[in-house]
């Protein structure tokens, strides 16, 4: 199991040398028949592009972060031109950098930038841009946004404001999907007036039941009712939240369904009456009904179940005239009873997996569907192709309710994307401010592998090759779920953190072999550094009295234990005894680098190297699994 333990300063490269790093890598995908994928470092491309299609000549976002970034990929790739919009703190951010144009909108507030409809028409004349890409978030789904586009002639990349209205309503949406014969969940499918009817409704369903805001998202404005007590209570705080919020404090009442999972169905649709569902996202790994991890397909649907889910989402979109990328959310029992929960009517953060696995640029198919184009593919051409999956990486403090938010610059920052079939979907970079005023998101972090066992393996690689300093991060966890065993059976639910973490995250616990590699390699590290101090451009340095040690008795703090290790060495190999047990272990031992790749008894191990004073022997925290000690 490979392990990071945080070592040194990283090189990290300039703005300039990251682009020129972000090669375009033909993969060919998994099965015989597989169309070829293009594969950047940090975006998965459809190989099948048309430049004689006229779509766009310039085309605004109206957003910021990775998602902008994934956007200006893809129009780039189409020839459009791009304009970013950024708050006054955003000036010199990653998107603002990579598009053709950028316009400020407000300070940093998003009420007063990114949300703010009047600055972001004025950017949208000021520029002359013909069409305008929304993201997720923001503006998204504000249908009012969406009509003071139409009215001046500029196109959504988007559903039209009939979609946005019927499918942002949770109460319209679960009758609509009711009439296009869409399983949904027991429940009132009216508007609840007080507290006492919250009880009436709620004895008629049964217990346990879910209190939900009709207009809201996010899982803001949801509790979850246990009793005549608890729906009382979570009616007022669900209302009081809600009307904060989403400025609507409708609520709805619905059956809770107990220890389910999360799976959404992906679905594209033109202005020519055509749908088709791209296969499903499970996506039960969340905290605070919010998603951590997210992989395509699920390990638990068969091809039946597929088929039933992805056609009752194609079925809900034609119901509603829906055009253009979304995403139907289902929740799933355990004997794979489906149940409708709501229709996102935007680019989901997790739509990379689903482009990994079918082929499709969902952007470019976004813009082509916007511009009138049909669509090119049939429900047949859709395949399954390996196996994808997507942690989000946050700057926040996972040994706090799965993760509170962390704020600060990013003072060495390194990508994975050496490991083969990663793709890093980021709007930072080295310097970058992770600030109080947006989603602490990082990046999103995918793999793609022939199996699930190939992606899963090289998410562990790509996670322990990440290079995060400066910010609190949650790659601990993120790192600890994907190796869990019940994850990796696919043994999950909504509640897999609450279940395997009943206290919270409390970090990696060393097994006796791995903390006897840990302490044989810092020791090794730290010999390597006392040898290499030695050394001047290669010769020894002259010394008033020559060091000359053949054997290294060192005694090193790990956690609360202090354990004693001899170290000698042979050229770039070490013999280590710990605990009375020998171990060889071999590197570069390239001091200038965060990332140190040794081997230990034949076994390949990847540490991170941080400094924490003027040596490298000062100390060596163990950054993933969670532990440190001393030199």
């Amino acid at each position: 199991m490979a392990m990071a333990a945080s070592l040194g300063r990283a090189a990290a490269g300039a703005w300039r040398r990251r682009l020129e790093q972000r090669h375009l890598l033909a993969v060919q995908c998994a099965t015989r028949h597989s169309r070829w994928c293009l594969i950047t470092s940090r975006t998965l491309y459809s190989a099948e592009y048309d430049p004689n299609e006229k779509t766009f000549e310039k085309l605004l976002i109206a957003n910021r972060g990775e998602i902008a970034c994934r956007v200006i990929k893809t129009c780039k790739k189409m020839g459009i031109k791009t304009v970013s919009i950024h708050s006054d703190v955003d000036s010199n951010a990653v998107h603002v950098k990579m598009a053709d144009e950028a316009v400020c909108v407000g300070p940093a507030p998003t009420s007063k930038s990114y949300l703010n409809i009047d600055a972001i028409m004025e950017a949208i004349k000021k520029t002359r841009a013909q069409a305008v890409h929304p993201g997720y978030g923001f503006l998204s789904e504000n249908k009012e946004f969406a009509r003071r586009l139409a009215s001046e002639g500029v196109t959504f990349i988007g559903p039209d404001t009939h979609a946005i209205q019927a499918m942002g309503d949770k109460i319209e949406s679960k009758l609509l999907a009711k009439n296009a014969k869409v399983n949904t969940i027991p429940g009132f499918d009216g508007v609840v007036k007080d507290a006492d009817e919250a009880v009436r409704i709620a004895r008629e369903i049964g217990y346990p039941v879910m209190i939900k805001a009709s207009a809201g998202g996010g899982g803001k404005g949801m509790r979850i009712a246990w009793d005549d007590e608890e729906t009382r209570e979570g009616f007022r705080f669900s209302s009081q939240e809600a009307a904060s919020s989403f400025g609507d404090d409708r609520l709805l009442i619905e059956k809770f369904i107990d220890n389910p999972r999360h799976i959404e169905i992906q679905v594209l649709a033109d202005k020519h009456d055509n749908a088709l569902w791209l296969n499903e996202r499970e996506c039960s790994i969340q905290r605070r009904n919010q998603k951590v991890v997210e992989e395509a397909p699920s390990t638990f649907l068969d091809p039946e179940t597929r088929r039933a889910m992805g056609e009752q989402a194609v079925a809900l979109a034609k119901a509603v005239k829906y055009s253009s990328a979304g995403t139907v959310e289902f929740l799933v029992d355990t004997k794979k009873n489906f149940y409708f929960l709501e229709m996102n009517t935007r680019l989901q953060v997790e739509h990379p997996i689903t482009e990994c696995i079918t082929g499709l640029d969902l952007v470019q198919e976004m813009i082509r569907v916007a511009k009138g184009y049909p669509l090119r593919h049939k429900q047949a051409d859709i395949p399954i192709n390996g196996w994808a999956v997507e942690c989000r990486v946050y700057a926040e403090d996972p040994y706090r309710s799965f993760g509170l938010p962390s704020i600060g610059r990013l003072s060495q920052y390194q990508e994975p994307l050496h490991v083969s079939n990663v793709r890093v979907d980021s709007g930072i970079q080295e310097g970058s401010d992770i600030s109080i005023y947006y989603d602490p998101m990082i990046s999103k972090l995918i793999t793609y592998g022939s199996d699930r066992a190939e992606a899963l393996q090289r998410m562990e690689d790509a996670l322990d090759n990440y290079v995060i300093r400066g910010v609190t991060h949650n790659i601990a966890l993120l790192r600890e779920v994907i190796i869990h065993p019940r994850f990796v059976q696919g043994d999950i639910s909504t509640k897999f953190l609450p279940d395997v973490y009943p206290d919270g995250f409390k970090g990696h616990k060393l097994t006796d072999l791995e903390k006897r590699e840990l302490l044989a390699t810092a020791t090794s590290l730290y010999v390597a550094e006392q040898l290499r101090s030695q050394q001047f451009l290669g010769t020894p340095r002259i010394s008033l009295a020559k060091l000359d040690v053949s054997n290294w008795e060192l005694s090193v703090q790990l956690g609360d234990g202090t354990y004693s290790v001899t170290v000698s060495n042979n050229g770039s190999t070490f013999s280590v005894e710990v605990d009375g047990m020998k171990l060889n272990v071999t590197s570069e031992w390239n001091l200038a680098s965060p990332l140190l790749s040794v081997t230990v008894d034949g076994a390949q191990r990847t540490f991170q190297i941080e400094r924490q004073g003027p040596h490298l022997s000062c100390i060596v925290v163990l950054v993933l699994m969670c532990s440190s000690f001393l030199l």
